[in-house]
């Protein structure tokens, strides 16, 4: 995993997430087990990851509105390549972006990226908004972790052996962003189909 501290210009990317959630909103997924994920989602490219009973995987078509998801902002798909080519991982293209939205109290629990078909490719991870305590437990779920601040404009690249490994969110404290207000956004790249 790489850490690129203040690598991305969120107020670059504003206007792209902006155009991404006027054609398909922040919704909240469900889990297999039927609960709902504290934060909201929604994708851009290609392909979405969407949640239901039936179960994790990627989408062509955004099932609240029953149409391709928007395409991917050239800024995202430039910061991304960037940023994996920064981090050892040359000729990254990513198909699609996961964007979650998180407020304070919200988190994400341990988790694997491991619904795509190519794991070769990275994960990249770009932090807007307010402060994030985000942790990487390793191949196991259970276990010790370690924790790090991540602040608006850091930019997480995991490829190799750490592609796998178990990360999540710890719960958000309350502060403001100067752009964002009370709020995280996350934009998860991957190569999924």
């Amino acid at each position: 995993m790489i850490l690129l501290r203040q690598y991305a210009d969120s107020a670059e990317l504003q206007s792209g997430l902006e155009s991404v959630l006027a054609v398909s909103p922040l919704r909240r997924l469900q889990t297999t087990r039927g609960f709902y994920l504290s934060v909201q989602s929604s994708n851009c490219g290609q392909l979405g990851w969407v949640s239901d009973r039936q179960g994790y995987r990627y989408s062509e078509l955004d099932p609240l509105t029953g149409k391709p998801w928007p395409s991917m902002p050239a800024v995202f798909r430039a910061l991304a390549q960037r940023a994996a080519e920064a981090a050892g991982f040359a000729g990254f293209d990513p198909d699609g972006c996961l964007i979650n939205h998180y407020e304070p109290g919200t988190q994400m629990g341990a988790h694997q990226d491991k619904d795509e078909s190519d794991f070769g490719a990275p994960i990249v991870s770009v932090s807007m908004g307010i402060d994030a305590r985000f942790f990487v437990t390793g191949p196991e779920r259970r276990g010790r972790s370690r924790a790090v601040d991540l602040s608006d404009g850091d930019v997480v690249v995991f490829g190799g052996p750490a592609r796998r490994y178990y990360h999540g969110v710890r719960k958000l404290k309350y502060s403001e962003h100067p752009r964002f207000g009370a709020v995280r956004w996350n934009l998860t790249f991957r190569k999924a189909g």
